[in-house]
């Protein structure tokens, strides 16, 4: 194989911009030969932007079937991630998911299971920040030792703002049944997999959700998670989709020294001594170790969605190591998922990792009780959950 084919599955906001990039040779070694969606707006929209050269598709079961591609881009709701992904593995295909990999870890493992029957096919996520150069530093000095050992993580990240507007652009969107979850499930898995890839997995959270805090909505706009590691660290997580100014802030306290990054600057304060080690043999009550504070400048632009769409060409075409391999999807999965049960056992702890019956038991219920959106509540897109997807 010289070039990968890929086949677009889902061409709403997510799948518009990889069918740009594909669609308009930024990605080398790859182009577009397929595309589908259940809605014939956005297939006219991919006919009259890019010709005739491209397969268009109501039914992904076609586009799967068509022979016409090797590897497909799942840019569909949530719930059908893993659905159509288990599908193109037995079908033989390359696939690469949007996030979240799923909506419950019980579907996601199920996934995997077939994944691992076909290991000659490359199995990618779209976690797209990951090829944030910042952010690559990062997990190089916490997992390289540069801190020591973990103390404190802090994410503030409410920067997600929304508007009644943008829930109301989709039938599926914001609704247990659509949707299966609010800020945690939609705009925060990049988030979620960035805590875990730079300082590891917690061994168990407590979460406190708030569900249509801000909007008219059934799932979580409003979020804090606790957590607490192997070592005894703790972590919080602070989310939002209704706060305005927001803030994007990573703080991470090891016995080392303290990462932060904020506005795009990465800053480093480097202790003298190691903490413990200071603390056993100052002899000042109030003696405070010494310490540095400096800018780590990187240059680097982050190249993003296109990033991650050459590294999976290069994984397909050369063999290189996949920068987000479909099966870490899960860990970031696992938090969410734990939070949500937390937050309806009364912000109960609950332990990682587990098999996530409990959770895909209280979300059926939560299925079951979703009241969903009438047309009148839609303002864009295809306003019916019944047909096989909706685009993303």
């Amino acid at each position: 194989m010289e070039k990968v084919r890929f086949g677009i599955i889902g061409i709403g906001n997510m799948g518009s911009g990889h069918l740009d990039s594909l669609g308009h040779n930024h990605i080398e070694r790859a182009e577009v030969t397929a595309v589908c969606d259940i809605n014939p707006a956005r297939l006219d929209f991919v006919k009259e932007n890019y010709g005739d050269g491209i397969a268009r598709f109501e039914d992904y079961h076609d586009l799967l079937k068509s022979g016409l591609v090797d590897a497909v881009i799942i840019a569909t709701p949530h719930y059908l991630h893993p659905v159509i992904a288990i599908e193109a593995f037995e079908m033989g295909l390359n696939v690469l998911s949007e996030k979240p990999i799923g909506v419950y870890t019980k579907k996601v493992m199920e996934m995997y299971a077939v994944a691992a029957k076909h290991p000659e096919l490359t199995f990618g996520i779209m976690y797209n920040q990951r090829t944030n150069p910042r952010y690559q530093k990062m997990r190089e000095m916490v997992q390289g030792g540069e801190l020591g050992d973990l103390k404190r993580v802090v994410w503030i990240i409410t920067n997600w703002y929304r508007t009644q507007s943008y829930y109301n652009s989709s039938a599926w969107r914001a609704t247990w049944e659509g949707e299966g979850g609010g800020v945690l499930l939609n705009q925060c898995p990049h988030n979620l997999d960035l805590w875990q890839w730079i300082v590891g997995m917690p061994k168990r959270v407590c979460g406190f959700l708030q569900y249509g805090k801000y909007h008219n909505i059934e799932v979580e706009d409003d979020a804090t998670i606790f957590a607490e590691y192997a070592n005894g660290a703790t972590g919080l997580f602070i989310t939002t989709t209704g706060e305005a100014p927001g803030t994007n802030r990573l703080e991470i306290s090891g016995s080392k020294g303290k990462l932060v990054f904020e506005n795009n600057k990465l800053m480093w304060t480097k202790l003298e001594m190691d903490e413990r080690e200071f603390n056993a043999t100052a002899t000042g009550g109030f003696a405070t170790p010494k310490s540095e504070t400096t800018e780590i400048v990187i240059e680097e632009p982050s190249p993003e969605h296109r990033g991650i769409l050459r590294n999976y060409v290069a994984a397909i075409l050369d063999g290189t190591p996949l920068l987000a391999p479909g099966v870490e999807g899960v860990n970031g999965l696992s938090i969410s998922n734990a939070a949500h049960l937390s937050s309806w056992k009364n912000n109960k702890w609950v332990d990682l990792p587990n098999d996530g019956e409990e959770f895909w038991e209280e979300l059926q219920k939560k299925i079951a009780s979703s009241k969903g959106k009438d047309a009148s509540q839609v303002t864009g897109a295809v306003a019916d959950l019944s047909g096989t997807y909706n685009s993303k």
